[in-house]
């Protein structure tokens, strides 16, 4: 009798005390929970062996790369419904732990080791990042995690990103494109940082060189971009070359820590930060500082989360660092802003564009799944699961303001006081 669903529905609503708002499809072709509900495919028993060895978010995404978990009807209604039974159960909910005080759970948890098959764990799927305890944000582990994320192959990027090829959030106007959208973004930051001919701007974390590029054409900077991706600066020293800016924009493979050649009027620091770490965020702060001209801005455009009553409770994201961002931290905005002014800088202004990244996941999405069969090829199976689960995931949690991204501004203010901004700055100009 084809049962498995049903038993793992049985499972699950135990453990979670709560009915499962999902429909469950098993491998042996049985289903289980609302018809009309999207449906969570387990396409083998090795998918419950993930979870049962690393249970939690880590072993579900385990089961979900490897192809051995799957979802049928719309992502992000499972997404959603998922994400308030699982990743957002209050205080009060029972731990795994709490829940096998109880006799019932006890039994179908012993039922799900029954279906699980043979008593081993199986092995993560090679998209895991892989890596020995050792000392965050040095120069080579901060090369390491980018490497991972970054040197998947340009020709996947251009698939997702589209011909802007900007990876961070871009800036949104009705009935706009993406590559409109992110053009917008550019010209954003350059007003913001005051950027005219003559004048000089390190971009940190330069990707494949769209910033410097729009600065560099548009604003007549020189500009030096600095990236621990070979495969990003390969690829701008490309475009960079093709557009004849190789006059004006210098791309180095280097961390930002090495930078030694300031002053510069400007800084831009564009989804770069987030792989700074806790530990390391003053001492990135004070090198930027150090960095500018007395007057020169800094604009550092980042991913925020939410607070925490207990900051030392923060954990990184499970999924996000195994498989997307290794070694990657989040902070909420007021940290950003308090570490930024212990190293010296006068904040001016804080935007948020939070539901602009959302709509730029989204977009990132379609491009995704429009052209998948090549992604796979050029990757794999397993790392396009990845990105696609990674941005359907993050699009939900900047619309239900789980996180955030923000613009701040920041000026090396001279003694004299005089920052060289308007008054009302949010004219931006130079």
């Amino acid at each position: 009798m084809a049962d498995a669903a049903q038993r793992l529905r049985s499972v699950a609503e135990q453990v979670l005390g709560a009915p499962l708002p999902v429909r469950l499809k098993a491998w042996d072709g049985s289903q289980a929970g609302p018809p009309d509900a999207p449906a969570l495919v387990v396409r083998n028993r090795r998918a419950l062996r993930h979870m049962l060895f690393k249970p939690g978010e880590l072993g579900l995404a385990r089961a979900w790369v490897a192809g051995d978990l799957d979802v049928e009807g719309d992502l992000y209604t499972t997404l959603d419904v998922m994400a308030g039974l699982v990743w957002e159960r209050g205080e009060d909910d029972r731990t795994l732990l709490q829940a096998l005080r109880d006799p019932a759970v006890r039994a179908a948890v012993r039922d799900l080791l029954k279906l699980a098959g043979p008593p081993f764990p199986p092995a993560p799927p090679r998209e895991e990042a892989r890596r020995p305890r050792r000392r965050l944000h040095t120069r080579h582990t901060d090369k390491r995690a980018i490497s991972h994320h970054y040197d998947v192959g340009n020709d996947f990027y251009e698939i997702v990103l589209g011909p802007s090829m900007v990876y961070s959030c871009a800036y949104w106007e009705d009935g706009g494109t993406l590559e409109s959208a992110q053009r917008d973004k550019l010209e954003l930051i350059c007003a913001k940082l005051g950027l005219r001919e003559g004048r000089r701007l390190l971009d940190v974390g330069c990707g494949w060189g769209s910033m410097a590029i729009h600065a560099a054409r548009e604003h007549g900077v020189s500009v030096v971009g600095v990236t621990l991706s070979q495969e990003q600066a390969v690829y701008a020293r490309k475009r960079i070359a093709d557009e004849g800016l190789t006059d004006k924009v210098e791309i180095r493979v280097q961390d930002y820590r090495d930078v030694t050649d300031g002053p510069f009027d400007a800084i831009s620091s564009i989804g770069m930060a987030e792989h700074v770490g806790a530990e390391q965020y003053l001492e990135y702060a004070r090198q930027l500082f150090a960095l500018l001209k007395p007057g020169g801005r800094l604009l550092n455009h980042q991913i925020a989360r939410r607070p925490q009553c207990d900051e030392s409770a923060y954990e990184v994201d499970a999924f996000i660092d195994a498989y997307v961002f290794p070694d990657g931290e989040l902070a909420p905005i007021g940290t950003t802003v308090t570490q930024l002014e212990r190293a010296g800088f006068e904040v001016r202004d804080v935007e948020s564009i939070r539901e602009h990244y959302a709509r730029t996941l989204r977009r990132w999405v379609v491009n995704l799944e429009a052209d998948w069969d090549r992604a796979v090829r050029l990757t794999s199976p397993g790392r396009a699961r990845v990105w696609l689960l990674y941005m359907a995931a993050s699009a939900l949690a900047f619309e239900r303001n789980r996180i955030g991204v923000n613009q701040v501004l920041a000026v090396r203010t001279p003694e004299s006081g005089a920052a060289g901004l308007p008054p009302r700055p949010r004219t931006w100009h130079g």
